[in-house]
């Protein structure tokens, strides 16, 4: 397989979430541009409409007047997250902070991930919480006055983290929270970038109370993890270039390079411009002969939506990779141990659960059958790669799922294959 061309990857997930959430509590209008149109930033902008902001359609250039930091409004129906586990728990952080009830609700596969992690400390911090099967969705939370709040979350999420930050900047109380090992900072980058008071130390980030933030100024840069999948694509290849343009460099996403760059990978970055306060390049890769690799709990936090491409990387190169400390991959869209064990089984790959990872055995490069993403959009586009890249007939069920973070996939997939 051959590969060839220049690439611009859809914008940012993380960073597209929260640009309408902080545009949205800015005094003024905030400029948006690039922004992922994908169903799950669909819901978040359907969200953020139910609590009163006008955002516009999603659209290459955006105009967001803010409310300002308490001038959301009670909704008058349940917040339909849809399958976005960021907008659930961004929002719910943002509606603690405020004197009004919303329910949230989402789709079957949202209404099953854990929602505890985030109402524990907003509980803390003073909100209410109820929960109608397990910790799950339909969730409500009642806001209130918050105080402040030093947590120390015990593990590695951006999404814990940036509820917290969240709930403190409308609340106006400092906010103190320590991770295990730092996880994504988009949150951090952008509020400072909007003029709040973030001080970071290492895995512990500190908010100060604000009583307004300026209005957002960005460009959002293509998403690094979507860029993950020509960068394996490329790497994986038998001969040709890939240039991915306007990637986001923020050194809590590029895991994924690094990985690669130590299985033997060809992946140059080079750093080009900064807007809303993240880093933004171009990556050449060119196709290498990979080995095999381990991945760690302590690099997990920087490559954890990479993970099951990562193991298909593996599976494709017919080399070894054994993943530990993730077990956070179980409670995301899928559980994704499962899932990319159970489908490259069914391939003929060789591959095993582990308690809180997986491993991939050394072996055949040819594979064939049919799998089933779990309606998981990394699981399908992760085995799409897989199959372009080694040139065999893997049915991919469900195709479309992937259209909550890259609708185009399939089609760029085709255009640099070709």
């Amino acid at each position: 397989m051959i590969v060839a061309g220049t690439i611009r990857v859809p914008g940012d997930k993380s960073i597209s979430h929260r640009s309408l959430i902080l545009s949205s509590l800015a005094d003024g209008e905030s400029t948006v541009r690039a922004i992922l149109d994908s169903e799950d930033i669909r819901s978040t902008a359907s969200v953020l409409r139910e609590l009163g902001v006008q955002i516009p359609p999603l659209s290459e250039t955006m105009r967001i007047r803010g409310l300002g930091l308490r001038g959301l409004r009670q909704p008058r129906e349940a917040l339909d997250c849809g399958n976005s586990g960021t907008t659930t728990r961004l929002m719910a952080g943002v509606v603690a902070a405020h004197p009004f009830s919303a329910r949230f609700i989402g789709d079957p596969s949202l209404s099953r991930r854990p929602m505890k992690r985030i109402a524990e400390p907003l509980s803390y911090m003073g909100a209410q919480f109820e929960f109608e099967h397990g910790d799950g969705l339909p969730m409500t939370v009642r806001g209130v006055d918050l105080r402040s709040v030093d947590w120390d979350t015990g593990g590695s999420s951006a999404q814990v983290k940036s509820a917290i930050l969240l709930a403190g900047l409308v609340s106006a109380v400092e906010v103190r929270v320590t991770e295990k090992s730092l996880s994504r900072d988009h949150t951090e980058r952008m509020l400072e970038a909007m003029g709040a008071d973030v001080e970071n130390d290492s895995n512990q980030v500190c908010l100060r109370p604000a009583s307004r933030l300026h209005p957002l100024e960005i460009k959002v840069p293509a998403d690094p993890s979507s860029a993950a999948f020509f960068v394996a694509l490329a790497s994986l290849a038998a001969a040709g270039e890939l240039t991915l343009t306007d990637v986001c460099l923020n050194p809590t996403r590029t895991g994924f390079f690094q990985a690669l760059r130590r299985m033997g990978a060809n992946v140059e970055e080079t750093r080009v411009m900064s807007s809303g306060g993240e880093e933004i390049g171009t990556v050449r890769v060119s196709p290498a002969e990979l080995k095999s690799t381990r991945i760690t709990a302590e690099q997990v936090p920087s490559i954890i939506d990479e993970l099951p491409l990562l193991a298909c990387v593996a599976a494709g190169a017919g080399v070894e990779l054994e993943i530990t400390g993730a077990a956070e991959l179980r409670v995301k869209e899928s559980d994704r141990i499962s899932a990319v064990v159970q489908n490259l089984r069914a391939v003929g790959a060789q591959a095993d659960e582990l308690p809180e990872g997986l491993r991939v055995s050394a072996g055949r490069r040819r594979f064939a059958g049919t799998i089933d993403p779990h309606r998981d959009h990394r699981i399908a586009m992760a085995f799409g790669i897989l199959s372009a890249a080694t040139e065999n007939r893997i049915v991919i069920q469900d195709p479309q799922c992937v259209a909550v973070s890259y609708p185009g996939f399939w089609e760029d997939l085709r255009r640099v294959t070709a």
